[in-house]
């Protein structure tokens, strides 16, 4: 299995003007991607694909030997779905796929690719929770452990959870999935996100949600998702590992 780490874009939200990828801004010490690639490798999983664009220069030399890349040359007009079209030869034998901008408990990817379930990604059940769920994050309908919808523009009362940006796929799985993303590519659909594509996908295919189980993490997006993960959710990933 190989993994695509999607780290195309320009973090304009994080600090106002792009001025370095999100992919390298260092919580404890070390970039979120160092750390990505890092929990891969310690899962066992060598063949590593980063998906560059802004700064594509600057992000291939952050990092180690052995790691490929594939360029998206259209960043600012385009997405996650179309950076994860970009990837499609890396596919075929199955892979993990991750948002660059993710910090996570190493035990979250575990989880995933321990499971039984081929085509499956991980969710923060947050149905209940006191922190409701706003208009940014992308948010998960489940019935049956199945995923039904996926969206941000889906009420956060109905939603069952957030998506956490990594999602895994099997050898067949990813035949469907190409299909999906090739679909909505040939359809202008170049500016949605790739969880666009799983919707698609679990209209085809059974798509599992695998719960995060409580471990920390948190998707890096605005200043105040950088504050807290460097006071909240670093300490507690440190303290646990």
């Amino acid at each position: 299995m190989k993994a695509i780490i999607l780290a195309a874009g320009k973090g304009t939200r994080l600090n106002g003007a792009a001025i370095r990828p999100k992919c390298l801004i260092e919580v404890g010490g070390t970039s979120l991607l160092e750390r990505q690639i890092a929990s891969l490798e310690h899962e066992g999983i060598s063949e590593i694909v980063v998906v560059v664009g802004f700064a594509a220069a600057e992000v291939r030399d952050h990092c180690k030997r052995g790691i490929a890349f594939v360029e998206n040359e259209n960043f600012s007009e385009t997405s996650s779905l179309y950076s994860l079209w970009l990837a499609r030869e890396h596919m075929a034998n199955g892979f993990v796929v991750l948002n660059s901008d993710v910090l996570f408990h190493h035990q979250i990817l575990r989880l995933l690719l321990s499971s039984a379930r081929p085509n499956a990604l991980l969710l923060d059940y947050r149905r209940g929770a006191t922190d409701a769920m706003g208009e940014e994050e992308m948010k998960v309908i489940v019935k049956g452990q199945l995923v039904i919808d996926i969206s941000k523009d889906i009420d956060p009362i109905r939603a069952d959870g957030e998506n956490v940006g990594i999602a895994k796929f099997s050898e067949d799985g990813a035949s469907t999935l190409l299909v999906c993303l090739s679909d909505l590519v040939k359809k202008g659909q170049v500016k949605d996100w790739a969880p666009r594509a799983f919707l698609e996908f679990a209209r085809e295919k059974p798509l599992y949600a695998i719960s995060t189980a409580g471990y920390p993490w948190i998707e890096v997006d605005f200043p105040e998702d950088y504050q807290k993960a460097l006071t909240e959710i670093y300490p507690q990933i440190s303290s646990e590992s």
